[in-house]
């Protein structure tokens, strides 16, 4: 028996796991990791079945080819490679660069040395045409950081929390809400409670996290916008602002007061279903102020008010309560985190101001910019079909299933597989591998080189800390796989187009390997890169102490621009929809998005996408638990087994994203690509909706 240590990269918790091998080699056991100094013993479901899908026998282990009659033929690696750069080059001659386009999927963002070389490779043929999962998920964050304006600082510490505020999400599940403790959550959320830390949840469901909350809200989903300014309303009135941040730090503070004025108790309470009284304690709970010191703590959401209609009006008002509250870091406070992959960079205490990015550089035929240098993933199926300027015929796909992810699915997969080039990087034969010309199978996780999020490290982990991970296993014998980042690098010395990675020029002639790639992306590290690779248990570096530093700027946050006044107003003037029920997006432990959906540890334990409802409405409806349902929209229908959950507010239906395929239904399928977009990031609508279900 042997014992490994490496990080499972599933999610932004990135645990540590301990993997018990036999005398081939081959993993039987995992586990949580007790000697990991952060998450402490702590794994879900996905990371202890990681084995499950690396052994899998459906599993593509070679190269292949589409057959004219839609088929698959296995095709040698270096074969595929050159026909693929053949037509990327002929792709760039007859449409130009930005015809040429990359996705990045959820386990391209988590593969250290990819979420950095696909970028850099479309830089490298001056293509514009970068999409990945984030502007279907919360570019909302993205949009609001870009007109608000951001904290240099960031927000209050979490160890100084008095009160957490949170707006459809689920951190004790999905491990991706940045203002509380994502490494071992349960236990991290024990120790907040004990702190005596105030835990507010705001969710049409009462979620696995509703079970720490001090204060539960479950108000209508798709409301967010007008929940939010009716707490604004009554922060204003009762002279709960931090007046002294707001006078340095905050421009168009009385336009808002005035925005939020018709936004009543009554009004929200008619609009959201929650009571006058409940807004005014999830309010006074997180706004009013401690007798003896200012009241430390954030608002944060997740993809509750991100995916449902106005999710860059419900962001910013989110936004809203840490600015007029003053809830960051300030002068003198310590540094939680001063990084260990990144480098070492100052933090004062000052507004980094709004800069718009989507409205100076490249746009696309339909006006849309980008945004952190992405376009906006809801145009894509557009501009495949388009042959308007910024056009895409060719694409690679890495980490992602774009054929299910998408809203409208049926449009988005008649536009992929109308490609003149479809590529998926990918080890199954997922909705989009089936759609594409080549299936490139890369190396796995669990056989390759990695670190953690350097660019995200700070916003994920609270602490100096970082584990490297080497290969556990070997990949499997005989098969023919390349890694992810390696594809890129033989396109780009195909077609003559040079990587700079990272800002540093790459030898185009002889092949990098993994090890001296990460190398680059810690040449910059806070902590000395052999320290760092040394770390294959995970460790707490012992850093310099930082603290915020005075501010040496004027900045302010932007809270009332035009364009948010002007989509407040719509609110307030919009027609409640009524008779029908909403539908809520949600998060299981078992899958991430469209992965793994049929390793047998996980089928196991979920036998498809269930549609859950409040019995009462069951009940309403003639339903009983296990009934086959048709759930509809004006978009399309589903069916589903309809499952009784208690957790959920009368007039919600609720069922999680995602699936398809073999098993389970696709949310999707009753969404639209082209219905209520948001106007800056075309986020679609994808949670909120209105739907009915009748028996099928």
């Amino acid at each position: 028996m042997q014992e490994r240590t490496a990080s499972c990269r599933i999610c932004a918790g990135q645990c540590g796991l301990r993997f018990s091998l036999d005398e081939d080699e081959r993993i039987i056991q995992i586990r949580g990791d007790k000697r990991n100094p952060v998450t402490r013993g702590y794994a879900c479901i996905k990371g202890l079945t990681l084995h499950e899908a690396h052994y899998s026998p459906e599993r593509i282990l070679h190269p292949l080819r589409r057959t004219k009659d839609g088929g698959f033929v296995r095709v040698p690696m270096a074969e595929a490679l050159d026909e693929i750069a053949e037509r990327i080059c002929a792709t760039i001659a007859s449409k130009g660069p930005d015809a040429v386009a990359g996705f990045r999927g959820t386990m391209s963002y988590t593969n250290s040395i990819m979420n950095q070389m696909l970028p850099d490779w479309l830089a490298g043929i001056g293509s514009h045409s970068f999409f990945s999962t984030m502007t279907i998920d919360q570019s909302a964050k993205w949009v609001t950081a870009e007109r608000l304006g951001t904290w240099e600082a960031g927000k209050d510490p979490y160890d100084q929390a008095d009160v957490l505020l949170l707006f459809g999400t689920n951190p004790i599940v999905s491990l991706s809400t940045f203002n509380v403790q994502l490494q071992n959550p349960v236990k991290a959320m024990r120790e907040a409670k004990a702190r005596g830390v105030t835990v507010i949840l705001v969710d049409p469901r009462r979620s696995e996290t509703g079970a720490f909350a001090d204060i539960v809200a479950q108000p209508l989903p798709g409301e967010d916008a007008t929940l939010v300014a009716g707490m604004l309303r009554i922060i204003f009135a009762e002279g709960w602002t931090d007046s002294a941040f707001c006078a340095a730090h905050v421009a168009g503070l009385d336009r808002l007061r005035q925005a939020v004025e018709p936004f009543t108790t009554a009004y929200v309470e008619e609009r959201t279903g929650i009571a006058a009284g409940s807004l005014r304690a999830i309010t006074e709970a997180f706004a009013a102020p401690l007798p003896h010191r200012r009241k430390r703590g954030s608002a944060a959401s997740g993809t509750g008010p991100n995916m449902s209609a106005h999710s860059n009006l419900s962001e910013h008002l989110i936004e809203c309560l840490n600015v007029v509250c003053g809830r960051y870091a300030r002068s003198g406070d310590r540094v939680a985190n001063p990084g260990v992959l990144g480098p070492r960079w100052p933090r004062r205490a000052q507004v980094r101001p709004p800069s718009r990015c989507w409205e100076s550089g490249w746009r696309d035929a339909r006006g849309f910019g980008r945004i952190f240098g992405e376009r906006m993933s809801a145009t894509l199926p557009d501009a495949i079909l388009s042959d308007e300027h910024g056009c895409v015929r060719a694409l690679i796909v890495d980490g992602g299933n774009p054929a299910n992810c998408f809203p409208g699915i049926a449009h988005a997969r008649r536009a992929l597989a109308s490609l003149d080039l479809l590529v998926a990087i990918e080890p199954f034969m997922t909705e989009t591998a089936a759609l594409a010309h080549f299936v490139l199978p890369p190396t796995m996780m669990l056989e390759r080189h990695d670190i953690g999020a350097r660019d995200w490290e700070t916003f994920t982990l609270f602490a100096p800390y970082a584990q490297y991970s080497e290969p556990v296993i070997a990949p499997p014998p005989g098969s023919e796989l390349i890694e992810d980042w390696r594809v890129l690098w033989e396109l780009a010395r195909r077609t003559g187009h040079p990587i700079t990675f990272d800002g540093v020029p790459l030898d185009m002639e002889t092949p990098p390997d993994s090890e001296a790639l990460l190398r680059l992306l810690l040449r910059n590290s806070a902590v000395p890169a052999d320290a760092i690779r040394a770390a294959t248990a995970g460790n707490m570096f012992e850093v310099e102490t930082m603290t915020v530093s005075p501010a040496d700027g004027d900045a302010r946050f932007e809270v009332a621009p035009d364009d948010v006044m002007a989509e407040l107003a719509n609110v307030r003037a919009e027609q409640r929809a009524s008779g029908s029920l909403r539908f809520a997006v949600r998060r299981i432990r078992d899958v991430q998005n469209s992965m793994y959906h049929d390793l047998p540890g996980i089928s196991a334990r979920i036998g498809e996408n269930p549609v859950w409802m409040n019995a009462e409405d069951m009940a309403d409806r003639g339903l009983y638990p296990g009934t086959r349902v048709r759930l509809s929209s004006g978009h399309g229908a589903i069916t589903g087994t309809v499952v009784a959950d208690a957790t959920l507010r009368r007039g919600v239906v609720s069922m999680t994203h995602g699936w398809g395929g073999k098993r389970g239904a696709n949310i999707n399928a009753i969404t639209s690509l082209h219905d209520g977009n948001a106007p800056i990031n075309a986020m679609p609508v994808l949670s909120g909706f209105a739907v009915e279900v009748e028996p099928e």
